[in-house]
Order: C-alpha cells, then sequence, then structure tokens
C-alpha cells in the first residue's frame, strides 16, 4: 500500500509539473508559479476512487478537486495511467475542467479551463482540448485547442472545425489573445 501510495503521488506530482509548465508558457512574457508549492503535498478529493495496479490506472470520480499549495485543478474526472516504459500520462475531463495557481512572489494567479486537459509523460506535451483558455494577470490566450510542448518550450494555439448540415468541414471559431496595457505607477 505504501508503494502505491508513493507510485500514486509520484504520478500526481509529474501530471501537476506538467500542467504548470503549460500555465507558464502558454502566455509570454514567462511566469513562475508558486515555488513553494511543489514542497506541498497533494491531495485529491473526489466522490469516487478506482485504483489498477495491474493496469497501472488511477480513476478519480465525481467533483474531483486537485490542491498542492496554491495549485487547484477542478474536474469532473481524473484519470492517471503510467505506461510500460514508466511514463506517466493524464486526463482531466469536465465542463469546464478548470485550474488555478498563484505566481511566485506576485499576487496574481495563472488560470485556464478547457473540456479535456491531457498530459503526456512520454512527450512532455499538454493539451487544452474544447473551449480552452489561460489566464495570466489580465491577459488571455483563448482557443479550441491550446498545446504546450515543455522540452521545446513551444506553444501553439488553434480554432477548430466542425462539419455543417452537408458535412462540409466549416471553421468553427479563431483563436483569440487579449492583452490589456499595464498600468504605470
Amino acid at each position: 500500500m505504501i508503494i502505491q501510495e508513493k507510485n500514486l503521488k509520484s504520478t500526481e506530482y509529474k501530471f501537476i509539473v506538467a500542467f504548470i509548465y503549460t500555465i507558464i508558457s502558454t502566455i509570454a512574457p514567462i511566469a513562475f508559479s508558486e515555488e513553494a508549492d511543489r514542497d506541498k503535498a497533494i491531495e485529491i478529493e473526489s466522490d469516487t476512487m478506482t485504483v489498477d495496479d495491474a493496469k497501472g490506472i488511477s480513476i478519480y470520480k465525481g467533483d474531483v478537486i486537485l490542491t498542492q499549495g496554491t495549485l487547484i485543478i477542478k474536474a469532473n474526472q481524473l484519470t492517471v495511467r503510467e505506461d510500460r516504459q514508466g511514463f506517466q500520462h493524464s486526463t482531466a475531463t469536465g465542463k469546464p475542467t478548470t485550474f488555478k495557481q498563484k505566481r511566485d512572489g506576485m499576487e496574481d494567479y495563472i488560470e485556464g479551463s478547457a473540456e479535456r486537459i491531457e498530459y503526456d509523460g512520454h512527450m512532455d506535451k499538454v493539451h487544452l482540448y474544447s473551449g480552452a483558455s489561460v489566464k495570466r494577470g489580465n491577459d488571455t490566450v483563448f482557443g479550441d485547442y491550446i498545446m504546450y510542448d515543455t522540452n521545446a518550450e513551444f506553444a501553439q494555439a488553434l480554432s477548430g472545425t466542425t462539419k455543417n448540415e452537408n458535412g462540409d468541414e466549416v471553421k468553427k471559431g479563431r483563436t483569440r489573445v487579449i492583452i490589456k496595457p499595464k498600468k504605470e505607477n
């Protein structure tokens, strides 16, 4: 049981670290998350939890709230799995799934939401799907899809398409960035 708890905490920590990198790097200039959060315990609340060690998967369902220091992730479901090479993969879903974390040394927060947020530990990429947004201070990025590659320090926001009644693909939205002027003191 202690080994399960350590593996679960390691899996959850890697998901959180990737999540933090996504939030930090999606909006320029780079902001730093609350550094002390890394040393805090991870607490997950949910209506149900299922751990299948044989398959290397943990599933949290129903009003999921993950807290680590100032980081708060809310979802309807959080699934964490480990592949055969030991890489972590996580999926948080909800309408929406949200996150919020205090920036290091500042009084403001980084916040975001999407219907689905996935982390690929093997490729070190975070994907935010469907109605994705990331806000830092007064600046916000919107898109149907936001991806961040933590290795390449590369972020991308895209708009999506949908099919009309004739089956033709139609653009359904555009990416949008709102950058508000900095107040001069």
